[in-house]
């Protein structure tokens, strides 16, 4: 019998890099979502994710990973039960740059623990090397009110090597 596989979720505020990651670690092109921005260009962004991201990685054991990216937008917060429904665990993006990081790290952890007080979570900070203010200490004193340790690293979305160790951690921060 096939393993149906398992459900990880990429969440995080708009420009944080979730579809980038699922681009990055796609076996095959992710299903997505984007559309022009409303309010114009974010700096060099132009589109963002309405619905949903989605792709599949296959483990080294064949298992399929299917992997879900939420929108980062408020008005789009009632898809987040509904994604995170059946998820083994969630990847939370925050962009370094942002000058609330802190503040929407723990907004996210709220967005979670009201589907699921027990999920998994990983924290994965993009864009520090652009962020001169940024304190990794400060987004670790926001995950500190989460139930369970939270592990949390700096990287950039668009490499394959560390979106995968990413989710190697929140992997390994299951079992």
């Amino acid at each position: 019998m096939q393993h149906q596989g398992f459900k990880l979720v990429f969440a995080g505020p708009v420009g944080a890099g979730k579809t980038t990651a699922l681009k990055a670690l796609a076996d095959t092109p992710p299903v997505s979502t984007e559309m022009p921005l409303s309010d114009g260009p974010m700096g060099a962004k132009t589109t963002t994710t309405v619905a949903l991201d989605f792709a599949t990685v296959l483990l080294d054991d064949g298992t399929p990973l299917q992997l879900y990216g939420l929108p980062g937008q408020e008005h789009f917060s009632h898809m987040r039960p509904i994604i995170f429904n059946g998820a083994l665990g969630v990847v939370l993006l925050l962009n370094a740059a942002s000058p609330t990081i802190a503040e929407e790290c723990g907004q996210w952890l709220r967005a979670v623990a009201e589907t699921d007080p027990g999920m998994a979570i990983v924290i994965g900070i993009t864009q520090s090397d652009v962020a001169p203010g940024f304190r990794l200490e400060d987004v670790r004193r926001a995950a500190a009110a989460w139930p369970r340790p939270v592990p949390t690293f700096t990287i950039d979305a668009r490499d394959r090597a560390q979106a995968s160790q990413l989710v190697r951690a929140l992997l390994f921060s299951i079992h």
